[in-house]
C-alpha cells in the first residue's frame, strides 16, 4: 500500500466521524426522536436506491477506471444516475408513502452522480481526492444546515434534507470539472461491451451490497412497523455509535481495494488482506471497550434522555461490529480479484437469518430483540467469508495479532511522507 495512504484514509475517516456525531447530537437535540427516526428511514431509503444506482456508479467505476478511458465509462455512470434516481423513488412511494419523496428523488439523483466521480477517483488510486470529497460530504452539509436554519429560517427536518441536497450538488459540480478537464470529449461513446462488462460487475458485486444492507438495516422497517418511529430514532443512534467503530475497517479496506486491483501478486494480495484484519481486530476491539467504558448516563446528557439506551444497544451489538470489521477485509479482497459469488452467499445467509427471526423477536423484545437479531446476523455472514478465505490459505492465530516487527513497519509506513 502506498505510504502514508492508510493514516491519511483513517485520518479522514475519523474527521467523518466527528463530523457525524456532531451533526447526530444535533438533530437528535433539535428535532428529537420523532425527527431523527424520519431522517434515518429517509436515509435508508437512500441507501436502497444507492444500490441500484452503483450497478454503474459504484465499484464497477473503480474496478474498471484502469481498463478503460474515463469517457467510456462516465456517460454510463451518469445516465444511469438519474434514470434510477427518478424510477427508484417513484416506485418506493407506492408501498412507502411519504411526504419527504420529493426530497429523496433529487437526494438519490445527486449523490449517485457525485459517487461516479469519487468512484473513479478510488480506481485510480487518487485516495487523497477520495478523502477529500467524503470529508467534504459532512462539513459542507453542516455549513449548509446552518445557513438554511439560521439565516434562511427554516427549522423543520427538511432543511436536514435541502441542505443535503446542496452539498452533493456543489461538490458534484466541482469534481466533475476535475473528472473531465483532461478528457477527449471526441471518445465520449455508449459502447455495449463496455456497457455489458460495466453491468456484469456492478450488478454481483451490487446484490451483495444490498443484501447485506438489509442485514444491517431491515431491523429499522420492523421496528417502525411493530413499535412505531421513535422507537427507530432511539435505535439509530445506538447503531451511529457501533458502527462508527468500522471506521479503521472501512479506511483499510477503501485501500487493500484500490491496492488490490491494480496488484498481479497473489501472495502479497493475500498478505496485506491479513495484517489489515490484525489492525482492524484489535482497533475495533479496542474502541467497542472504550466505548463500553462511558456510563449510560453520559449518552442520555448529550442525545438526550430518550436515549438513555444507547449503552445496552452497544453491548448487545458489539460481537457482530467486531466480526464485521474484521469481514469487511476478506471481503474487499474477494471484490477486488472479481470473486463475488461468496459475497453473494455471506449476505443471504444473514439476510434469511434477520428476516425469519426479525418476525418474532423485535414484537417480543422491541429494540433489545432488533439488537440480538442484527448482531447475529452480522456474526453468521462474517462466518462465511472467514471460511471460504481459509480455504484458499492457511489459518493462524497470528492473523489476528500484530508482531512486534509488523507495528513498528506499519507505524513507519503511515509516517513518512509521500
Amino acid at each position: 500500500m502506498k505510504q502514508n495512504t492508510i493514516l491519511k484514509t483513517f485520518v479522514s475517516r475519523f474527521l467523518i466521524l466527528i463530523l457525524n456525531f456532531g451533526l447526530v447530537i444535533y438533530s437528535t437535540n433539535m428535532w428529537g426522536s420523532e425527527g431523527k427516526g424520519v431522517i434515518s428511514i429517509v436515509i435508508a431509503d437512500l441507501t436502497i436506491i444507492s444500490f441500484f444506482a452503483n450497478i454503474f456508479v459504484g465499484s464497477s467505476v473503480s474496478y474498471f477506471a484502469s481498463k478503460f478511458k474515463t469517457e467510456e465509462i462516465l456517460p454510463f455512470a451518469y445516465i444511469w444516475s438519474i434514470i434510477m434516481g427518478v424510477l427508484i423513488p417513484v416506485a418506493l412511494s407506492f408501498n412507502h408513502a411519504s411526504e419527504y419523496s420529493d426530497y429523496l428523488m433529487a437526494l438519490s439523483v445527486v449523490s449517485s452522480l457525485l459517487a461516479a466521480n469519487v468512484n473513479l477517483f478510488v480506481g485510480r488510486q487518487n485516495i487523497r481526492m477520495f478523502n477529500l470529497y467524503t470529508v467534504l460530504q459532512q462539513l459542507i452539509h453542516i455549513v449548509f444546515i446552518g445557513i438554511i436554519i439560521y439565516i434562511v429560517k427554516i427549522t423543520s427536518v427538511n432543511s436536514y434534507f435541502i441542505a443535503q441536497i446542496s452539498c452533493f450538488g456543489l461538490l458534484f459540480l466541482i469534481s466533475t470539472f476535475q473528472v473531465v478537464k483532461n478528457c477527449d470529449f471526441k471518445n465520449v461513446c455508449l459502447s455495449r461491451k463496455i456497457g455489458y462488462q460495466l453491468f456484469n460487475y456492478g450488478w454481483k458485486t451490487q446484490l451483495s451490497a444490498f443484501l447485506q444492507f438489509l442485514n444491517y438495516r431491515l431491523s429499522f422497517y420492523f421496528l417502525e412497523y411493530f413499535k412505531g418511529i421513535i422507537s427507530v430514532g432511539i435505535f439509530s443512534v445506538g447503531v451511529a455509535f457501533s458502527e462508527a467503530i468500522w471506521t479503521v475497517s472501512r479506511s483499510l479496506s477503501v485501500v487493500l481495494y484500490a491496492d488490490v486491483v491494480n496488484n498481479k501478486n497473489v501472495n502479497e494480495a493475500i498478505e496485506k488482506t491479513k495484517v489489515s484484519m490484525r489492525v482492524s481486530f484489535l482497533v475495533t476491539a479496542l474502541f467497542i471497550v472504550i466505548m463500553l467504558l462511558i456510563p449510560g448516563q453520559v449518552y442520555a446528557a448529550i442525545f438526550g434522555k430518550d436515549f438513555s439506551q444507547t449503552k445496552e444497544i452497544i453491548l448487545y451489538l458489539s460481537p457482530g461490529i467486531l466480526s464485521i470489521a474484521v469481514s469487511n477485509i476478506i471481503g474487499y479482497y474477494f471484490a477486488g480479484i472479481n470473486k463475488l459469488r461468496i459475497l453473494n452467499i455471506k449476505s443471504l445467509v444473514g439476510l434469511v437469518f434477520t428476516v425469519i427471526s426479525s418476525f418474532y423477536i423485535i414484537p417480543l423484545w422491541g429494540i433489545k430483540g432488533a439488537c440480538i437479531v442484527t448482531s447475529i446476523s452480522y456474526c453468521l455472514s462474517s462466518a462465511v467469508l472467514f471460511w471460504r478465505f481459509y480455504q484458499i490459505t492457511e489459518f493462524s492465530i497470528h492473523d489476528f495479532i500484530l508482531s512486534k516487527k509488523e507495528i513498528i513497519l506499519l507505524w513507519s509506513k503511515m509516517m513518512i511522507k509521500k
